[in-house]
């Protein structure tokens, strides 16, 4: 491995720890090398807080080295005053002489000004290290400034035989088709994602909380569709807990602090207006774990990035059907007596 690459290595490592708390900002690893040794290194850790450059500079204990030094940032540097100030400052008051970076800043607010910002003050500046690693790393952030809309994951758990649920349930509550292990890993990629999505029969039928309750981190925003207005008012998602967004035809006659009330219109295209009010709600990802209905309304629309397919270890012989889904190329790993499949969208 290259030595740039090995660095930048280190900035994408650092960097996947704020996943899932530096929304709306995008997730930034930075490195500090002198004479061949890491000096400094940091991470952004959470929006409002120091960015990834700020920690890696305050982290270097002998600061006269800065000017000898390279300093590695898997996204090109901020060049603006948002609610820190621009990280190209920092490093161009520090005098470090070399940066290296991993790819170009979408949001049009930096786009290529912070690597003018660093050059025109003398600085040495090399770009696309690791690119396509640096890229991925930030495939929410870069989805939603440049197609406008959050990053989309659809996530649904079906039997051996094909169907996402038995014919007939006795309580209100979730039946199981995966096992303890894969729960959990949802309960995860809750904490990851900006907010989470389901339709009305959902709700109705399992009254879920759609928090994250098996790993450490923050609850997604919850995003319902209740076209009519049929979920009952003391269902979990109108508990206050968390921020919901909710999607109807017609106005509610609830108010909750925590209750956002959008409408739009169900006889076009759902999938659609819900994503564009999302992205008007800087919402940069979602996971979407509905019913068969608005899991196949995505589907359909093809508004979606990557599907999480459990398939777990029972069998129904009846009940609702699995979404229409082609399920070629993908990827597949054990989760003890579970198979998740996961596969990409890249039309």
């Amino acid at each position: 491995m290259k030595i740039h690459e090995k660095y930048m290595q280190r900035c994408i490592e650092l960097a996947r720890n704020g996943l899932g708390t530096t929304y709306p900002n995008p997730l930034v690893g930075s490195v500090i090398v002198y004479d061949n040794k890491i000096i400094g290194e940091g991470w952004h850790k959470k929006a409002g807080e120091p960015h990834a450059e700020v920690n890696a500079v305050n982290s270097v204990k002998d600061k006269s080295l800065l000017k000898k030094a390279t300093i590695y940032v898997s996204l090109e540097p901020c060049s603006h005053f948002g609610k820190t100030p621009p990280c190209c400052d920092l490093i161009i008051k520090n005098k470090i002489p070399n940066v290296v970076i991993g790819t170009v800043d979408p949001n049009i607010k930096v786009a290529g000004n912070g690597i003018k910002k660093l050059m025109e003050a003398g600085i040495h500046v090399t770009v696309r290290i690791l690119e396509e690693e640096c890229n991925e790393l930030n495939k929410r952030f870069f989805t939603f400034h440049e197609k406008k809309r959050p990053y989309i994951i659809l996530k649904w758990a079906e039997s051996k035989d094909g169907f996402i649920g038995p014919k007939e349930k006795s309580e209100k509550k979730p039946v199981w088709i995966t096992n303890q292990y894969s729960r959990q890993l949802v309960h995860k990629w809750r904490t990851e994602e900006q907010a989470i999505l389901v339709g009305t029969q959902t709700v109705i039928d399992d009254n879920p909380k759609l928090n994250a309750r098996d790993w450490s981190g923050n609850n997604p925003i919850r995003v319902v569709l209740d076209q009519n207005n049929r979920i009952p008012k003391d269902s979990h998602v109108f508990d206050n807990q968390v921020k919901t967004i909710l999607f109807s035809k017609s106005k509610q006659s609830i108010e909750k602090e925590n209750c956002i009330f959008e409408y739009i219109d169900f006889e076009q295209n759902i999938a659609t207006q819900v994503i564009e009010s999302l992205y008007k709600h800087q919402i940069q990802s979602i996971i979407i774990e509905g019913g068969r209905q608005t899991l196949q309304t995505f589907i359909d629309a093809n508004l979606w990035d990557e599907a999480r397919i459990f398939v777990g270890n029972v069998e129904f012989n009846e009940g609702t059907k699995a979404p229409d889904f082609v399920k070629n190329q993908f990827k597949k790993q054990s989760i003890d007596t579970d198979q998740l499949l996961l596969i990409r969208n890249y039309d």
